[in-house]
């Protein structure tokens, strides 16, 4: 790692899953776009934006951070993050400095079909990037200093949500 850069990890997105927005990305099309996309993570370009802009193209004046490496781990896509020093970027350092808890989501283009209510991602979907947010879509979709690794991370978040549906289904 180098001197004085912040690196964070997480779930950057989830395949077959009804996220937040009511939204469902089929693996096979998630899959091909991820494809896609390593790519442009491996050609130093996968740029995104401090929160989600109106806009379908990056633009290079708010890039706050930078996707240096994405996998899978069951239906979800994990990646590594480097935090750039640009205006955004420092806005970024700042709020992770400070303990806000950060999201992630994709943006994107395409087209969607309603069934049994829920919203499927179509195959026509092109994902553009990966944008910080103060609230993903994708559940779990937050992202964590690199200090203890992605993986523990992510059990932490699993045991969580089964201690709150625990307590939803006791108390």
């Amino acid at each position: 790692m180098q001197q004085g850069a912040l690196y964070l990890s997480g779930r950057l997105q989830t395949a077959d899953k009804q996220n937040g927005n009511g939204r469902v990305y089929p693996y096979n099309v998630l899959k091909r776009e991820m494809d896609n996309y390593s790519k442009i993570v491996d050609d130093n370009r996968a740029c995104g934006e401090l929160d989600h802009p109106d806009d379908s193209v990056v633009n290079l004046k708010n890039v706050s951070h930078i996707i240096t490496k994405i996998w899978w781990e069951g239906k979800d896509v994990l990646g590594k993050i480097k935090v750039l020093d640009t205006p955004s970027g420092r806005i970024l350092k700042d709020l992770v400095k400070a303990g806000v808890k950060l999201g992630i989501s994709s943006r994107g283009l395409g087209s969607v079909t309603e069934s049994a209510g829920q919203t499927i991602v179509e195959a026509d979907f092109q994902l553009i990037c990966f944008d910080m947010v103060s609230e993903p879509s994708t559940p779990d979709a937050y992202v964590y200093p690199n200090q203890n690794g992605v993986s523990t991370r992510l059990r932490e978040v699993k045991e969580n949500n089964i201690n709150d549906l625990f307590k939803k289904i006791l108390g």
